[in-house]
């Protein structure tokens, strides 16, 4: 088939590549535009954009697609279908309808559950049990529309890095599948019930609230690794928790730092979080111990 590509950040590249490697004619690839980045802030394309250059496809980054000779460009492509993962921005009627067979989405989570930007970290949060993607058909509404495939996987004790990277091995699996004979897999409508929203992801979500229990202190622990980094801060030093496990509850207020073989427990409003993995700003990653021997933190010193 020939194809237009969609999408921005790493996500996207394995679906991306599966495309390519499944012999379709990836006829250009869209991405957000050029961030500036790192220490020098210099421009720095998107793992899309990147991937995109080295395959020798062609690039196309607009602000917006809802200028008119932006949409004109589009369908110039004369696509059979538009392939869309994490791309980022809205896709005007115009867009949606350019291509043949439209414009299908890999969404990572099992619709209508996570419609939204940050399915993997809300279901973390959430508590679920199990996660997935969805192909997609797009429509005007976000993450409205009909479902053509899915495939589940469980979320034990992934972190949101490791299960964005099975997902999205998962969805490029079953794009390609798709593709190869979308009239074996007719889009079905999503049920009305259950229909959850996950938001963007605010960095000040990721202040680890001891207040609540244990157990969901080590889920914002793993949603957030490795971005934006679940965190506590001390004499105004924030440190990144990048792992922990919890134990049963040690005695005083939520936020106490209570001793613990080989690092530390902190005590939260049901059980206790015990870090295995933090980093410091502008440090490595490292254990508890660790971090102890440069940077003490004695029992009983209240964490904000």
């Amino acid at each position: 088939m020939r194809i237009v590509f969609m999408g921005t950040p790493g996500f996207a590249v394995p679906v991306l590549d599966a495309l390519v490697a499944a012999g379709h004619d990836v006829a250009a690839a869209y991405s957000q535009p050029p961030r500036r980045a790192g220490r020098g802030k210099a421009l720095t394309p998107s793992p899309v954009q990147a991937r995109a250059d080295a395959l020798g496809i062609a690039v196309r980054t607009p602000v917006t697609l809802r200028d008119p000779q932006a949409q004109a460009e589009f369908a110039s492509w004369d696509a059979d279908v538009a392939v869309v993962a994490a791309y980022g921005l809205i896709l005007p009627q115009a867009v949606l309808d350019a291509p043949r067979l439209g414009c299908l989405n890999v969404h990572a989570s099992l619709l209508p559950r996570w419609r939204g930007a940050a399915p993997i970290q809300r279901a973390i949060l959430a508590g679920d049990a199990e996660t997935g993607v969805c192909i997609m058909q797009m429509e005007a509404g976000l993450d409205t529309g009909p479902v053509r495939l899915e495939g589940r996987t469980a979320i034990g004790g992934k972190t949101a890095g490791a299960l964005t990277d099975e997902l999205a091995a998962l969805g490029a699996r079953l794009m390609v599948e798709v593709l190869a004979d979308p009239d074996a897999y007719p889009p079905v409508a999503q049920p009305a019930d259950g229909v959850t929203h996950a938001p963007k992801i605010d960095k000040a979500e990721a202040r680890l609230d001891f207040s609540r229990s244990a157990v969901e202190a080590e889920r914002q622990v793993r949603a957030y690794n490795p971005a934006p980094g679940a965190f506590f801060e001390i004499d105004g030093e924030r440190v990144r928790v990048l792992e922990a496990s919890v134990a049963p509850g040690s005695e005083g207020a939520a936020g106490i730092v209570a001793a613990h073989p080989g690092g530390f427990a902190i005590v939260t409003g049901e059980g206790a979080l015990i870090p295995t993995l933090v980093q410091r700003a502008g440090r490595g990653v490292m254990t508890p111990a660790e971090l102890l021997r440069g940077f003490p933190i004695p029992p009983g010193t209240l964490l904000a």
